[in-house]
């Protein structure tokens, strides 16, 4: 039952300030980033260079040694995918912090809960941008629970940030030649061992987890992704996963700093915006959900752009139909199309097809496992994780910890699976409830306690429900009292007020009582 697989000694650097000292001295005059989405007058058309965004993000953490950030500080961003988002990541590391990125889908609720629970020194924000103001929610509702740094990712024209945040060009002046020696001083004293981020993730309970990598976890998966998918310098990576997330950071960010790749970041996701970055830009590599290459194919406007310099897609985060594999690779002409399964535990990586991969395999299965990782089932059928890049832990949250990895190294994961005689891992079911909406992880029991502080619910169940966009979405399941009024709009209304988007049912059916079993827990297979 066991799918081992070999670690290589490692030939890449084990953190990312060595990562990036090593891009700006191999790839010096080659571009970096590519960033043109922005208002021409305040953001024009920017390309930086290897050694330019050495420059900046060094610049960046000179600013944050400056302000107070000591080695082992908190740095928390909230913001959308521009060129301020990496250059923020990789200068906190370089300063010697840890990284904290939050969902951009978040409320304002949420994100200050985990920039209290993180104990986040520094808060990258960004401030107008598509009829919300981060910054000024912030600052309006929570000012006291506010870091003293704050700094404002602008992403409006002419964007003055309010006191007492600090605009991201005045902050990038805060630098002295002696901050800057020492956060060079701290660069290289960054140690494999130390930690590089915490990402939160929602855990069944209900409360959020916040997930510890080190520097070695998190480079281990991001060059074995890397190096699954042949990237080289003369790749352009268009950037669709949010930044936030592993399959944006961990499967984004980092592996082009490790080989040399063109990062083409989007904000905002449509059809029509990310082909005409791939046309303009000559895009190569175009990891996403299955939904997002969906759109793609059905774009009525899609034969109006040059799309044939792609030559790899990388999906997953759902059922992934063969027919969608097929399409990509006739339709869109890629010649490589390869399916992968990790969790945040794992940093993204568990397992992975590989280009030699055929379509069944590929739109089946999730492959073998990543370099460095080991896959086994229990007894149960549970799926195990095993290897380089499992976490350290939850933060401040030992019992949760010892309960998700066992006394011999296994991270049990929660998914219920199959290996077949070649290795290949298939995810059949889920210990837990979670579904997958647009490929983020949803706990339901986050959202039952949500509603269950809406006044005239008595009680409640979600569950994941098929939906043809977003591979799954919520319905929620209430019992009401007699006199509570509520009809599906306010419900609706009411976790949209208190829940990231994704997480918010789709529909609510109003039941008289609850299937259950003998012990008294809702049956919730019986109400799909």
């Amino acid at each position: 039952m066991e799918q081992p697989s070999s670690t290589p000694a490692a030939s890449y650097p084990q953190t990312t300030p060595a990562a990036l000292h090593r891009a700006a001295a191999t790839w010096p005059d080659r571009i970096a980033i590519i960033d043109g989405q922005w208002h021409p007058s305040t953001h024009p058309h920017l390309e930086l260079t290897w050694a330019q965004f050495h420059g900046v993000v060094r610049a960046f953490a000179g600013s944050l040694v400056a302000s107070g950030i000591e080695p082992g500080d908190r740095v928390a961003i909230w913001a959308p995918n521009s060129f301020h988002w990496p250059i923020a990541a990789l200068g906190s590391h370089y300063a010697g912090a840890t990284l904290v990125p939050l969902n951009t889908r978040y409320t304002v609720g949420e994100a200050i809960e985990i920039i209290e629970r993180s104990a986040a020194r520094a808060v990258i924000v960004s401030g107008e941008f598509l009829g919300s103001d981060h910054l000024a929610e912030l600052l309006a509702d929570h000012a006291d629970a506010m870091p003293d740094v704050i700094i404002q990712v602008p992403l409006a024209p002419k964007a003055v940030p309010p006191e007492p945040a600090t605009s991201w060009h005045d902050f990038l002046e805060r630098g002295t030649a002696e901050s800057l020696t020492e956060a060079d001083r701290r660069a290289d004293a960054v140690c494999p061992d130390d930690l590089s981020d915490i990402l939160f993730t929602s855990g069944t309970t209900g409360k959020s987890k916040g997930v510890m990598a080190t520097h070695r976890q998190t480079l281990a998966g991001s060059h074995a992704w890397g190096a699954n998918g042949s990237l080289h310098p003369g790749d352009r990576y268009l950037m669709v996963n949010p930044y936030f997330h592993t399959f944006g950071y961990k499967a984004g960010i980092l592996p082009c700093v490790l080989f040399g790749v063109t990062m083409l970041p989007l904000a905002v996701y449509s059809p029509t915006a990310a082909m005409k970055l791939v046309d303009d830009e000559r895009a190569t590599i175009f990891p996403g959900a299955p939904t997002i290459f969906q759109t793609i194919l059905d774009a009525v406007d899609r034969d109006g752009f040059n799309l044939s310099t792609l030559r790899l897609v990388v999906t997953g985060a759902a059922i992934v139909p063969v027919v969608l594999i097929e399409r990509i690779q006739r339709d869109l002409g890629v010649d490589t199309v390869v399916t992968a399964y990790g969790l945040t535990e794992c940093s993204g990586f568990v397992s992975t097809c590989t280009p030699d991969d055929d379509d069944e395999t590929v739109a089946n299965t999730c492959g073998r496992a990543f370099a460095g990782m080991e896959i086994m089932l229990s007894e149960q059928g549970e799926v195990l994780a095993r290897g380089d890049m499992v976490m350290v832990g939850y933060l401040d949250n030992e019992e949760a910890t010892a309960e998700t990895i066992d006394a011999d190294g296994w991270l049990h994961t929660g998914d219920i699976g199959t290996i077949d005689a070649g290795g290949n891992l298939k995810i059949t079911d889920r210990l837990k409830d979670m579904y997958i909406c647009g490929g983020f992880n949803v706990y339901p029991a986050e959202i039952e306690q949500t509603l269950a502080r809406l006044d005239g619910v008595t009680e409640s169940a979600v569950v994941g429900v098929p939906d043809e966009r977003l591979g799954e979405v919520g319905r929620a399941y209430l019992t009401i009292r007699n006199d509570a009024g509520l009809d599906e709009d306010a419900v609706i209304a009411y976790a949209r007020e208190h829940l990231a988007n994704f997480k918010v049912p789709r529909s609510v059916v109003f039941v008289e009582a609850f299937p259950r079993n003998a012990a008294g827990k809702i049956l919730k297979r019986e109400l799909t």
